[in-house]
């Protein structure tokens, strides 16, 4: 697949990017090249093949679900700016 300058373009506009004129010709190769690695993977026959999480073999360790520290809540909320009713108060940052 080759894409056009004018693909380019839009691709360019769409991703919020801005683009030299120089550089279009080169992006339109890769990307084109990129698409036709892509084109070339989906003719591969994958019925059969059960899909894998991981390529390796491998099990995650486990450590055993203990307490291994003790509770500072007290001493964190009281050096805290703002606290109130066990929570953390914070500034808001969204309006």
């Amino acid at each position: 697949m080759s894409l056009s300058k004018t693909d380019v373009e839009k691709i360019a506009h769409l991703a919020r990017i801005s683009l030299s004129a120089d550089d279009i010709p080169r992006y339109a190769e890769n990307l084109s090249n990129i698409l036709d690695l892509v084109e070339e993977m989906n003719q591969v026959e994958t019925a059969h093949i059960t899909p894998m999480a991981h390529p390796l073999e491998a099990i995650a360790r486990l450590r055993d679900d203990t307490v291994t520290e003790t509770d500072q809540r007290v001493a964190f909320q009281n050096i805290a700016p703002q606290v109130e009713a066990g929570l953390y108060l914070v500034p808001k940052v969204i309006e």
